[in-house]
Parts: C-alpha cells; structure tokens; sequence
C-alpha cells in the first residue's frame, strides 16, 4: 500500500481548492476589471454628443418632419434598469417616416406586436423606429430624409399618434437622438426683462 502525497503547495502555501492571498488578489482583479467594464458600459448610456464627422449633427435628420418630442430621453442607471432609450415624436398615422442618416436597413419586421424599421450607421450607431411598416428591404441603402416607411397605429404614446426613435452604440448602450439634430442655428442669448 502507497502513502498518499500531500497536496502540492502553492507559493501562498496554501493548496488547490483554498483561498490564499494569491488567489484573492486574483478574485479582487477579476472583480475589479467587471466593476470598470460595467462603469464603461453604464457611461455610454448617459447622453452625449459623438464627436466623429461620421455622426456629426449635419447628417442627421428628425425621421418625421417638423415633428415635436411628446417624450424625451431618459437614460436608464443601468443596461439592464427602466429608462426610456430613445424619443417619441408627434407623428400622423399612415404619415411617412424618414432615414434619420444614411445607412443600411438592417431589420424590418415585428418585434412584441409591433412593426420595427433598423438602420446601420457609420461609426457604429443603429437607429430603431416604431412603430413603422417597412417600404424598403433589409439591405436596403437609405440616405438621410430619405423616405423608409409608414407610421402604423400603436398604444405606446397613449393613443396619440408618434414614432419612437431610438439611437443605440451596442446592444445596452443607447444615446439621445436628439443630440445627433443639429439645433437650426447658433444660440443666442436675449436679454432679460
């Protein structure tokens, strides 16, 4: 009958399967890196304006024309907490809805009950629109104030007609649409009184 050996040492001296400072400042690493890398992604969804000439403020357009927010954007603490990730326009039913930028039609179909139009756009921003039925083909190029779809009826202002624009980075990363629409001139401050 062999004697058993002993469990290999670790430089910690402690063997496989315990905890020893060196596997904890391993685990406070690896927690480490995931508190950044959720930091990161929470960051991308607080609203700013892109700075590339790729989404500069003169390529992009409000996908209806003349149309007014009914709901602003409200970006969520979290990817994964309530927020509202994008903007709900005024809209006519059966109105037509516009490419916000040039892109390409990437989805159009139902998502949970609802017709929704996607473009891809340079530097790495997609556009989502509902509730739209669709009168271009995924793989479409579309160019911005070009005409994509029709405005269906939907409940999700409540009755009142609108479309809702989201703008998103990544998957969980959304910004403010309104932040791509370039203002309509320089700012000018009035006097008081």
């Amino acid at each position: 009958m062999s004697t058993p050996h002993p469990a290999p040492r670790t430089r910690s001296g402690v063997g496989p399967g315990r905890t020893g400072p060196a596997s904890r400042r391993g685990v406070v690493a690896a927690l480490l890196a995931s508190v950044a890398a959720a930091s990161l992604s929470t960051a991308a969804a607080v609203p700013t304006r892109p700075a590339t000439a790729a989404t500069s403020a003169a390529a992009w357009v409000l996908p209806v024309a003349g149309a007014h927010v009914l709901r602003a954007f409200d970006a969520p603490p979290a990817p994964w907490a309530a927020g509202h990730r994008g903007v709900d326009l005024t809209a006519t039913t059966g109105g037509p809805v516009a490419a916000p930028a040039d892109g390409v039609v990437a989805f159009a179909g139902p998502v949970a009950g609802r017709r929704v139009l996607t473009i891809r756009h340079t530097a790495g921003l997609t556009t989502s629109l509902e509730p739209v039925r669709a009168d271009v083909a995924v793989g479409t190029h579309v160019r911005a104030g070009a005409p994509v779809g029709t405005l269906e009826s939907g409940p999700h202002c409540g009755g009142t007609p609108c479309v809702h624009w989201g703008v998103r980075t990544a998957p969980d990363a959304y910004v403010d649409p309104m932040l791509l629409i370039d203002p309509g001139g320089p700012v000018v401050l009035l006097p008081v009184g």
